[in-house]
């Protein structure tokens, strides 16, 4: 039986956390983890706890979120962190705008708990929304990774980053075909263990400069 949505998890090293994950995932989701060169068992315990895994060897979160891309059949597809920051119950309010007809792509703005957003990532997130808000004239807060959209629509925008630009990228194609996009609040907790990107100055550094790449490329 085909699920009414496929949930796409990116995962590097997020054995500890997944169990969690998974078990709060809406019934009528299917949870899709893309083991993205994990050196621990994430893959394993995805499969233990109900994923369907699929294997990306190429480093890289659009490499890991388009190969889950690639490999949903739901008329829905959804994204989520799989290190615990988000309640993947959430995702019900996330996707509910897309399954009503109301909205094209919805993005969770994340509201933080203590903790969870270092400032570094957070002044960040915050110049790339107000950058997003001037050139797609959606108003937007937030650039999070928790977000739904219709499978073949995202298809058709032929997404081309594989980096750390793949969600600036989804939202500046979205909107330039004219997709209404909205945002719906969501927690943002601590994540399990240490953070490969927000959790590090280094990590968030990457990923402005992957991301005002997309924007020179995509956005001109």
């Amino acid at each position: 039986m085909t699920a009414a949505v496929d949930v796409v998890f990116p995962c590097l090293d997020e054995a500890q956390a997944l169990p969690g994950v998974l078990s709060a995932l809406p019934a009528g989701m299917r949870p899709i983890v893309v083991d993205n060169g994990s050196t621990d068992d994430s893959a394993a315990v995805a499969a233990a706890h109900g994923a369907f895994v699929v294997a990306e060897p190429r480093r890289g979160f659009g490499a890991a979120a388009h190969a889950g891309l690639r490999a949903a059949s739901a008329p829905i597809v959804a994204f989520c962190d799989a290190d615990g920051s988000f309640d993947s119950a959430e995702l019900e309010r996330v996707v509910a705008p897309i399954a009503a007809g109301e909205a094209d792509l919805v993005l969770g703005r994340r509201r933080p708990e203590p903790g969870s957003w270092p400032l570094h990532a957070r002044v960040a997130n915050a110049y790339l929304a107000s950058r997003l808000t001037s050139i797609t004239g959606a108003r937007l807060h937030d650039l999070g990774p928790m977000r739904a959209a219709r499978r073949d629509a995202l298809r058709d925008l032929d997404l081309r980053d594989r980096r750390s630009g793949y969600p600036l990228e989804m939202v500046l194609l979205a909107a330039r075909r004219g997709w209404r996009i909205t945002e719906v609040d969501v927690r943002y907790r601590p994540r399990v263990g240490r953070s490969k990107v927000t959790g590090t100055v280094r990590g968030t550094a990457t990923a402005i400069a992957d991301m005002s790449r997309v924007l020179r490329e995509v956005a001109r």
